[in-house]
């Protein structure tokens, strides 16, 4: 099906670029270029490639070149953390992932964003809705502040 290489279904596909002069590795998906971050993730299992894992990545790689986060949505065992998971994976980013509860408050919410940011690891929370009504307001209030910031590339 791909005649050439612009081509959506060749533009889909995640792929990995050798840049030689600068010493670093590429990689795309879409329109979206990522600098691969060596960060050691282990010989682990990868997830099988099926079109719902596919739209993820496109999805998640468009909101990451805009500056933005991605919350997978849908039912319970779908692979949504797993998808998050194997994305970092690919771009050499260590993933963290948090089982949210009803007992988290928004200090303890704003030390891990922080520690997210400063070790330039990607957070993953599980069960997001499982945190109370006002936590969540000041959370969003701490990610849009985070996000505004990395927009700037402050």
């Amino acid at each position: 099906n791909v005649k050439t290489p612009k081509d959506f279904e060749w533009l889909k596909q995640t792929r990995f670029y050798y840049i030689e002069e600068k010493d670093h590795c590429l990689i795309s998906i879409t329109d979206v270029d990522f600098t691969y971050q060596n960060e050691f993730v282990g010989c682990t299992e990868r997830l099988v490639i099926t079109p719902l894992t596919d739209r993820c990545y496109i999805t998640l790689a468009q909101a990451l070149g805009m500056a933005l986060g991605g919350a997978p949505a849908g039912p319970a065992g779908t692979g949504k953390t797993e998808t998050t998971k194997d994305m970092g994976k690919a771009l050499g980013k260590y993933v963290v992932v948090f089982n949210c509860s009803d007992q988290m408050d928004f200090r303890g919410l704003g030390r891990i964003y922080k520690g997210l940011a400063q070790s330039g690891s990607w957070g993953c929370f599980d069960e997001f809705n499982r945190i109370e009504l006002p936590v969540l307001s000041v959370a969003a209030q701490q990610i849009a502040v985070i996000l505004q910031c990395k927009k700037e590339r402050k």
